[in-house]
């Protein structure tokens, strides 16, 4: 029981410390996971305090590129992103929701769980948003490939947030990402993305090519990182030749 404590200890001092850089992060995930796989079953635990953060610590340390945070956004974060979401936007698509802090705060705002579809490539986290949301529909897969994918029987939504770590990812990937959630979305529609860096995820060339521009709508130093969100929307339509010549 001693030891159940101090996981748990490290796993909110991990949440709540400091500006982590890539090898404190990595320092304070191999800590945690060195807790003793008896224990470390009950330290994850959805119930348990700093259960979350231990998930994604985990995921980051098995995939860093693919997991770009090693904690959970913030409640000031999730309230950033979706503020300019309201009813009538439903439904709404999520990408990479991780542990469902932002899910939870679409849901805050009125959004019925059966109006959001949640795009989750790890495993671990597809099932935790099954439990979580049961009403929502949960995709495990990678949202690069959301072209060819059906969502809300046909029905075209009406905003879409991301969670992704975009920089980490190649601009043909970033392009196959945002081709794939517009096909989705309302021709009014707006897409909300986060990132830690100074300026938008997305490069101006990929938002060239898709019709799209960005526009910064505020940040928040209540997040570890500090973050940025960006509004990102059809300006143009995307040439017609970008869909067949890359499958999307």
């Amino acid at each position: 029981m001693v030891e159940l404590k101090i996981c748990r200890t490290k796993a909110s001092e991990a949440k709540s410390g400091p500006l982590l850089t890539r090898s404190t992060a990595e320092g304070a995930a191999a800590r945690l996971l060195r807790c003793p796989p008896h224990l470390r079953g009950h330290a994850v635990d959805r119930r348990a305090e700093g259960s979350d953060t231990l998930r994604f610590l985990r995921s980051w340390k098995a995939a860093p590129l693919r997991v770009a945070a090693i904690a959970p956004s913030s409640g000031a974060l999730a309230a950033l992103i979706t503020s300019e979401i309201e009813m009538h936007h439903a439904p709404v698509i999520e990408l990479g929701p991780g542990t469902g802090v932002f899910t939870k705060a679409l849901i805050a705002r009125g959004l019925d769980p059966e109006a959001l579809t949640l795009i989750e490539l790890d495993a671990e986290f597809a099932s935790l948003l099954r439990v979580r949301f049961p009403q929502a529909q949960v995709l495990e897969m990678s949202a690069a490939r959301l072209r060819v994918q059906t969502l809300f029987s046909g029905r075209k939504a009406g905003a879409a947030i991301s969670g992704l770590g975009l920089l980490s990812m190649s601009p043909r990937t970033v392009m196959a990402i945002l081709a794939g959630t517009f096909f989705h979305l309302r021709p009014d529609a707006a897409f909300y993305q986060f990132t830690y860096g100074p300026r938008c995820p997305v490069p101006r060339p990929v938002l060239d090519r898709l019709g799209l521009d960005a526009e910064r709508i505020g940040g928040t130093f209540r997040n570890l990182p500090p973050a940025s969100v960006y509004r990102i929307r059809r300006v143009s339509p995307a040439p017609q030749r970008l869909y067949s010549a890359h499958g999307y």
